[in-house]
């Protein structure tokens, strides 16, 4: 089984997932007090700042687990040529990522079902939602 990465460990500006939150009136009233007292520009910018704090912590546990796991860290992208060749390879893929996966909007649902044995996918994966119904059965 064969792996196509490509791209960088952290997103460009832009490339975002906007999630979200419930925050309890305190938590809230606290970050509020810290963004007027100028410790951050705004909400968001204290969250990050938490999140990263917390992954840098645990950035070792990431790493060993992404190696266990054998998972992509950062960006994969599969276009309609990187699965044509792997179809007429007689090769199926195992995507892992840790990260962003997406497969290009040209790719047909044939096309993904006879190249990809299973996504997994810590992160987002951008595909068609005709793609993801085909694949449904393969996403983990």
């Amino acid at each position: 089984m064969k792996s196509v990465a490509r791209g960088a460990a952290r997103p460009k500006g832009g490339e975002s997932e906007k999630i979200t939150i419930n925050l309890g009136p305190v938590d809230l009233g606290q970050i509020d007090l810290l963004v007027e007292e100028g410790f951050y520009s705004n909400r968001t910018d204290l969250i990050r700042t938490a999140i990263r704090n917390q992954l840098a912590l645990h950035a070792q546990v990431v790493q060993e687990t992404v190696t266990r796991r054998a998972l992509v860290l950062g960006l994969q992208h599969f276009s309609r040529q990187d699965l044509e060749a792997v179809r007429a390879a007689h090769q199926r893929l195992t995507i892992h990522v840790l990260g962003l996966a997406s497969i290009a909007d040209d790719v047909t649902p044939e096309l993904a079902l006879a190249t990809i044995e299973s996504v997994v996918v810590l992160g987002a994966f951008h595909a068609s939602s005709a793609l993801k119904t085909a694949l449904a059965d393969r996403i983990r």
